[in-house]
């Protein structure tokens, strides 16, 4: 688990209570860029402070967190200027000190059992045996995670993952918790469940927190401070969050930089949000609007073994449907069997004349040189589906190694694709060493490069910032203009109440519609 490793520490790790964070003109270039990916920052946060890190997406914030954490790398993996201490040594000879909850869960779960992997990082801290089990039972019931300690974690959703993750850093009472992103992939529930257990375990243990999140909100009212990181460098704010969020013009300058500023709306500005403006609700431009029907549909990640039942559910051109409900439903199943990229377990699923252009009517029997062109699908972890070293290499790999396009069409498909979702400048760097936000709109742009007919995007805002948000949401809506039809797994309420025709709910087993636009 990020953070919590070696075993014996060196340097101040094995000290108790709240840690020291200390930076002067500090900055890191990843291997291979040329530009730092943040740099020049100046930050002191005394024991026992609570900070949110706020800046746009790509500003750094993950970077300056693993840098914490001392899991930022070696020499040759980048260049770092300036000093980062940790109780007044270098981060990284402070690990034990610092517990990490990545961005992506799955990055750093190690074990193969729910208790098992929530003792992990006690084990490692030589934490006495007779304490182990009693922490473990205290995380998991402070994140609201309710499972048997026996339960696999690959049976897990990505939401019930993220609270395994965090679970695993709260039972090892670390002096300095950092959170990059902790109630992303989260339930409005799971959200308030989460923040509330970090808050008991802060009162507990009396330590410093760090947490990025770009919904403000949900934090303000824990956190003593906001940073605001400078996305040319530096620190662009800095003080409590009355004084950051309060002031108009302060309100202002941080939503214009993409900050999701409490009240602000990205489409509106400071009104509620709506419909967005221009926003067709017709069948779009492609003749024959049914695409692909479920009827009596079963899904699961077995064959023998079904998770929701009973979807009766059609995809048209031109409409977008979001999926909601709690973690750990069935919701990415669902997208996943509908995209063919699971086969069905029960009932029926059909691809109508209009998407199987003369395949096969069941997705799941399709090539993937005759899937890519008709269902596109973004995973809920954008790394899963990252093939390539290179930003450009990724989104060209489907045009031209999978649809076979003449030259002068991949460069039509993937150019534009590049400056709407601000990766230009990423073009030559790898894929993996982008920010959350970054690997998130390039998982989004490799299934838009292809063209597909429907798109299967599994929470597609996680990470964004909120210029980056409205630029993926126009950019759906043009698609949705187009003719594409659209299905988002999704807790995002704003993205919903933008794009969504309609609103499927997943739960205890079922799906039904619960909502539908006039």
């Amino acid at each position: 688990m990020a953070g919590s490793a070696p075993a014996a520490p060196s340097g101040p790790a094995g000290r108790t209570g709240p840690a020291a964070v200390r930076a002067q003109g500090w900055g890191w270039r990843h291997a291979g860029r040329r530009a730092f990916a943040l740099d020049g920052v100046d930050l002191d946060i005394a024991p026992g402070e609570r900070v949110l890190l706020l800046g746009a997406s790509g500003a750094g914030k993950s970077t300056l967190l693993h840098a914490l954490a001392g899991v930022l790398g070696a020499a040759e993996e980048g260049e770092e200027r300036g000093t980062l201490t940790v109780d007044g040594v270098p981060a990284p000879r402070a690990r034990g000190r610092a517990g990490l909850v990545l961005q992506d869960p799955d990055g750093q779960i190690a074990m193969a059992r729910v208790g098992d992997e929530v003792a992990f990082g006690c084990e490692n801290l030589a934490v006495p045996r007779d304490e182990i089990w009693p922490r473990v039972h205290r995380a998991l019931d402070d994140v609201g995670l309710a499972l048997p300690l026996d339960r696999p974690t690959s049976a897990l959703s990505g939401g019930q993952k993220q609270r395994l993750a965090l679970a695993g850093i709260l039972a090892m009472e670390p002096g300095l918790v950092l959170l990059d992103e902790p109630t992303a992939n989260l339930d409005p529930d799971g959200v308030t469940e989460v923040r509330e257990a970090v808050r008991r375990s802060l009162d507990r243990t009396g330590a410093t927190l760090v947490v990025v999140e770009h919904r403000v909100s949900v934090w303000a009212e824990l956190v003593d401070r906001v940073v605001v990181l400078e996305p040319a460098g530096g620190v662009a704010a800095d003080g409590t969050p009355a004084e950051i969020l309060a002031d108009p013009g302060a309100r202002r300058r941080l939503a214009a930089s993409g900050v999701w500023v409490p009240g602000w709306h990205p489409l509106t500005g400071e009104e509620p949000p709506r419909p967005l403006v221009g926003r067709s609700r017709g069948l779009g431009d492609r003749a024959g609007g049914d695409l692909l029907a479920a009827g009596g549909l079963a899904v699961g990640r077995s064959r023998k073994q079904a998770v929701v039942a009973g979807i009766d559910l059609t995809l048209h051109a031109g409409r977008a449907v979001s999926v909601t409900g709690p973690n750990g439903a069935g919701k990415s199943t669902l997208a996943l069997t509908l995209a063919g990229l699971l086969p069905a377990v029960g009932g029926r699923l059909e691809a109508l004349p209009t998407l199987a252009r003369g395949a096969a009517p069941s997705p799941h029997r399709w090539r993937s040189s005759e899937l890519v062109t008709r269902i596109g699908s973004v995973f809920q972890e954008p790394e899963h589906q990252f093939l390539t070293p290179r930003v450009i290499d990724e989104l060209e790999f489907g045009p031209r190694r999978v649809a076979r396009l003449p030259e002068a069409e991949v460069r039509a498909a993937v150019d534009p694709l590049l400056e709407r979702l601000r990766l230009a400048k990423l073009a030559g760097a790898n894929p993996f060493t982008l920010s959350g936000g970054e690997k998130r709109r390039l998982s989004v742009a490799t299934m838009l490069a292809t063209g597909p007919s429907i798109l299967m995007l599994d929470e597609p805002t996680f990470g964004q910032d909120t210029l980056t948000w409205a630029e993926l949401v126009r950019l759906l809506a043009g698609l949705l203009e187009e003719g594409t039809s659209l299905l988002a797994v999704t807790h995002d309420e704003d993205f919903t109440a933008a794009l969504a025709d309609s609103v499927y709910r997943v739960d205890s087993g079922r799906a039904a519609l619960v909502g539908a636009a006039a």
